[in-house]
């Protein structure tokens, strides 16, 4: 949902253009996450007027800040300031040894989208203290109420607004009593205050140059690019190390990797509760404790980022979507590479908990929309494959209801980003009752990576589109070889686990096959454009895909679509079948096939308007007299096959959405990462 991106550069000469765009390419590159507006922070000359007060009334003596907010989209904040910039006549070739800018990407949850709800926020007229922040404050209603009654006025309609009017709240007080309180000191006193989940920036000119991170819930990443070139081929180990020896440097603050990669391969993932301050180019890392005075200090290791700057970028394609769903042979091989060994199944992150797994009364899979369908398509060959009952459960109605989670359980969360809001409380309400935690994700170092106790990476690359695609196809992959490691002690079931690494190792070049549908779905679409809605039938290992299907034309074309249960046709469904009415049956080759075909010779004595999907060479099994649409696939393993089965309908919901001229890469009122309820 909401973006943070931060940038200081140390003992290193950098413009005022330069700073501008590196924070308006940073909030680029977290476009994808869902946004309505947007905003920067930078500082303003000593000398000019630059905000409400000038800096003769300032009560600070740093540089006065200079703060945009805008609505809508990124390229709109950039017009704005230029213009801005030319009318306060600032000059943009300023240059800086040392400067720190904030920027921000809002998805409205508190307040419309309007400037004045967007971020960064300001303590008041002198902006004294800037936050940019991503979560929700639960407990601002309370804190607002108290900071009225000491005087403070309220311009927007945010939770983050009681943010920096609490830090100069906390800053004045301890002024009038104390005299001087450091940057983290007021900091540390406002997240003793502050209820929710967050991530938060600030900053403030009476800490000129310095900059102050913290996080509770929402993942935040710190960059260090050290620019003398001098490593002496040893990895970076200690951050503080690093930061204290005085060389240039530029140091990040990001929610999202995908906006440090082009500038820095070495980050560190900040803990819950831990402050990140930047002063004089040092880093020091505190460990914020609501039970004690004083923090504790904290050494932390940066880690070595495996991306490429590519893999952020479309190249040839003219949507990330359509790129993600034609990387998905690579994506998928990366997922298996190094893990199928020896015609079995080596997953290291599960290693040492496969016994205990073995042993567990039953497997609770748990995640939402996309990752729910990955785990609901993995749900029956983990029962095959192990013999442990499997249940579903939505991560968001698991906690309305308290439902049961036991000691004996496995718990298997499923979540593309590792970040997602309901998934990471469904987790805390799991490990509160004592279950065994799996975690299925695609990124490394998140909230639901360091939570549960084991897990399984998907290795799907970077994954920019809203509707997500190459995760979805990696997650069954991932969850396959985790039920063929489980239950590789059981010997009734070695042909059929054989069969499925057959499978596997054949199915990227099959998925390349598939892809060659792509013309054919276009045309498809074409015929659709017009349709107010379309329902997606399967059963079996093809539900999820029906599910699934339906929910990628939901969300990119806006168009009402429903993935339905086959064998629930008769018990409401069908009273909507007419010739108008556009119905998608997937029909490939399992144990379900027979059910099938019944289900089409019902609907087309009904005179229903079919398309139905095949494996190769069933065309005339399913469609007698070519009395509807086929769409062929390729044909393999029965419990892989929803991973080819996916790929027409994402294909489809994609040429939907380019035809009907809507936004593929940032469907209206969705983010990629959901980190509020």
């Amino acid at each position: 949902m909401c973006g943070i991106f931060a940038y200081l550069n140390y003992n290193v000469s950098r413009e005022r253009r330069y700073i501008l765009e590196v924070l308006f390419n940073g909030l680029r590159r977290l476009e994808y996450r869902g946004y309505d507006s947007s905003g920067i922070a930078l500082d303003a000359d000593r000398t000019a007027p630059s905000s409400s007060a000038s800096p003769s009334d300032a009560p600070y003596t740093g540089a006065p800040p200079l703060v945009f907010r805008e609505e809508g989209k990124i390229e709109n904040l950039v017009r704005s300031v230029y213009s801005e910039v030319d009318e306060k006549d600032v000059n943009l070739d300023a240059a800086f040894s040392v400067h720190a800018g904030i920027a921000h990407t809002r998805w409205a949850t508190h307040g419309v989208p309007a400037p004045r709800n967007s971020h960064p926020q300001s303590s008041g007229a002198s902006d004294e203290f800037l936050v940019v922040h991503n979560g929700i404050i639960t407990n601002y209603e309370v804190l607002k109420e108290t900071l009225t009654r000491h005087g403070f006025t309220f311009e927007s309609d945010t939770d983050t607004e009681v943010i920096p009017k609490l830090a100069k709240f906390v800053f004045d007080k301890s002024h009038d009593e104390e005299g001087d309180v450091t940057f983290s000191q007021v900091v540390m006193e406002v997240m003793r205050q502050l209820e929710g989940a967050y991530a938060l920036i600030f900053k403030s000119p009476h800490y000129p140059n310095e900059l102050i991170a913290c996080k509770r819930g929402s993942t935040l990443i710190l960059g260090v690019n050290e620019l003398s070139g001098q490593q002496n081929g040893k990895p970076f180990h200690d951050v503080k190390t690093l930061t204290t020896n005085g060389k240039p440097k530029e140091l990040f603050f990001s929610s999202d990797l995908c906006a440090i990669v082009e500038h820095t391969k070495n980050y560190l993932a900040l803990e819950d509760n831990e402050i990140v301050h930047i002063k004089d180019g040092s880093v020091s890392i505190l460990k914020f404790d609501p039970h004690k005075e004083k923090p504790a200090f904290v050494q932390r290791a940066l880690s070595v980022l495996e991306m490429e700057v590519e893999q952020i970028k479309k190249g040839s394609y003219d949507h990330f979507m359509q790129k993600e769903i034609h990387e998905q042979p690579h994506s998928l091989t990366t997922t298996m590479r190094g893990r199928l060994k020896d015609g079995g199944v080596l997953l290291g992150g599960l290693k040492e908990h496969l016994k205990t797994i073995r042993r567990c009364r039953r497997v609770v899979f748990i995640g939402c929309g996309t990752s729910y369908n990955a785990a609901l398509a993995a749900r029956p060959f983990v029962e095959e494959l192990t013999g442990i009952p499997v249940t579903m459960e939505v991560a968001s109605d698991l906690l309305d209801r308290q439902g049961p989670i036991y000691r004996e359980d496995t718990a298997v969360f499923v979540s593309q980003s590792g970040e997602t809001a309901d998934t990471l409380l469904a987790l805390d309400y799991a490990l509160e009752n004592g279950a065994l935690c799996v975690g299925i994700t695609n990124t490394v170092g998140s909230t639901l990576s360091r939570k549960t106790h084991c897990g399984v990476h998907i290795n799907a690359g970077c994954e920019i589109g809203v509707a997500s695609t190459k995760a979805y196809t990696s997650q069954i992959v991932a969850m396959a070889m985790m039920a063929l490691a489980i239950g590789s002690d059981q010997i009734s079931t070695q042909a059929r686990r054989n069969a499925i690494i057959s499978g596997l190792t054949s199915l990227p070049s099959c998925v390349s096959g598939v892809l060659k549908l792509d013309a054919e779905m276009k045309e498809l679409a074409s015929s659709l454009i017009d349709s107010e809605s379309l329902l997606v039938f399967g059963r079996g290992y093809n539900y999820a895909t029906a599910l699934e299907g339906a929910l990628k034309v939901k969300e990119v074309a806006l168009m009402h679509s429903e993935g339905m249960l086959a064998g629930e046709m008769k018990h409401g469904p069908l009273a909507l079948v007419d010739e108008n009415l556009p119905i998608i049956v997937i029909a490939t080759r399992d144990a379900c096939f027979s059910k099938q075909q019944s289900v089409i010779q019902q609907l087309l004595s009904r005179k229903g308007r079919l398309v139905v999907m095949c494996s190769k060479g069933d065309a005339s099994a399913v469609c007698p007299n070519g009395s509807c649409r086929v769409i062929e696939v390729p044909g393999v393993a029965d419990c892989l096959q929803p991973v080819i089965n996916i790929i027409p309908l994402q294909l489809l919901a994609y040429h939907l959405t380019v035809l009907r001229g809507f936004d593929v890469d940032q469907p209206r009122n969705l983010a990629k990462s959901v980190t509020t309820q």
